[in-house]
């Protein structure tokens, strides 16, 4: 008998006459028909040859296991090995390629070779490039470092230059600069870790004071248009702004202030009398004022008077009345010396003798020598000074009283 299996056989009772051998259906093999062809795999459930499928480029061979799972090639895998490992992309006639993603990921895409999930703040098709905000240092590892550069005061991004071991920032935000965009750019300041515009109001010209402000407390520079203030915001002594509040213009003259008496005398003396006088009470009239401030006119100027501030004015005027003041004090002690001097000539002391016929009279004029020496008004060696005061004449013939 033939005995060809029902399953996998043409027909029961067909077989080779002579081989014994049955005609098997496709998967399947044996005398007669009873197992699975090479390719072919026996299904549990059917318990019929289904065909392992594997694929001929990720697989290493055409037979799979009762499971239908085929041997794949290193970098394939899958049930049919049909498809890349994780790390290996391009399923080609020959193998799966390795993925490149310069140590970075471990995983790209199975078709293209896109590398997924790139570590260590890298980017790119490969891995290759630095997350925005970092860089790639020149350490031998060439890791991805974060840039020193700020997102307030730059875009955040940075670069190194061939040949240089610090990175410096791409693109300083308005208003900073340096190399990782941390100082203030001309015209700015800082204000609390931030660069603000410098306020001067218009009156500082960037072509004169470049820095237009210090750039660490914001006072302004090189004020222009007669201004001045820590932002040039007020008029400078002498001017006043228009009545357009724009412009500040230069003080128009006044005249001086209000007239004062000043009065001086000489000093006391028992001999000499006091003097005493009115020196100035007058007001400076505006011919005067010419006389004193010679004005010339000018285009941005009126009077050179004009500069002059009111606090200056008074201590012109005070200084010219203490000196007229002095002058007269000087004047007044020059007469009174002269006075002493004619006076002391004038009381000078003197004698007088009057001879009459039986004495001689003698008086001074001074009070101020009451014992005075008069050994030497008569030259006779015979005189003598009594105690009293009276002068003796001793004479070898006549006796005579004084």
């Amino acid at each position: 008998l033939c005995n060809c299996s029902s399953v996998g056989s043409t027909g029961g009772a067909e077989c080779n006459h002579t081989t014994g051998q049955c005609r098997c259906l496709a998967g399947y093999s044996g005398l007669r028909c009873e197992s699975c062809a090479h390719g072919f795999f026996l299904q549990q459930d059917t318990q019929q040859c289904q065909p392992c499928a594997c694929s001929p480029t990720g697989s290493s061979s055409a037979q799979c296991d009762h499971s239908g799972k085929c041997q794949c090639k290193v970098g394939a895998t899958d049930l049919k090995c049909d498809r890349c490992s994780d790390g290996y992309y391009r399923f080609n006639e020959t193998t799966c390629e390795p993925c490149q993603c310069n140590n970075h990921s471990h995983t790209c895409n199975s078709s293209t070779g896109t590398c997924l999930h790139c570590q260590e703040n890298t980017e790119g098709n490969h891995c290759e490039l630095c997350k925005e905000g970092f860089y790639r240092s020149a350490h031998p590892a060439h890791t991805c470092q974060r840039c020193p550069c700020s997102i307030v005061a730059s875009t955040g991004t940075c670069h190194i230059q061939p040949g240089e071991t610090t990175p410096r920032c791409d693109r300083c935000r308005t208003g900073y600069t340096g190399l990782n965009c941390n100082q203030c750019d001309k015209g700015y300041y800082n204000s609390d870790s931030i660069c603000v515009r410098c306020k001067c109001n218009g009156n500082v010209d960037p072509a004169r004071s470049p820095g237009v402000c210090r750039p660490e407390s914001g006072e302004c520079l090189g004020c222009l248009y007669h201004t001045a203030g820590f932002h040039c915001e007020r008029c400078q002594e002498g001017y006043t702004r228009d009545p357009e509040g724009t412009n500040c213009t230069r003080k128009e003259a006044t005249l001086g202030p209000e007239p004062r008496e000043f009065t001086t005398s000489a000093p006391n003396a028992t001999t000499a009398p006091s003097f005493s006088t009115a020196v100035l009470n007058s007001t400076l009239s505006p011919t005067t004022l010419q006389t004193l401030f010679p004005i010339s006119s000018s285009d941005n100027s009126t009077s050179a008077f004009a500069d002059v501030s009111w606090t200056q004015f008074n201590i012109i005027i005070l200084t010219v009345i203490i000196i007229v003041v002095v002058l007269l004090m000087g004047f007044v002690g020059a007469v009174y010396m002269y006075r002493e001097y004619q006076n002391r000539k004038l009381n000078a002391p003197f004698w007088t003798i009057e001879l009459k016929e039986d004495n001689i009279s003698f008086s001074s004029y001074h009070d101020s020598i009451p014992n005075a020496d008069v050994s030497g008004l008569l030259e006779d060696d015979g005189n003598e000074v009594a105690p009293n005061g009276q002068l003796t004449l001793t004479t070898p013939m006549h006796n005579y009283k004084a």
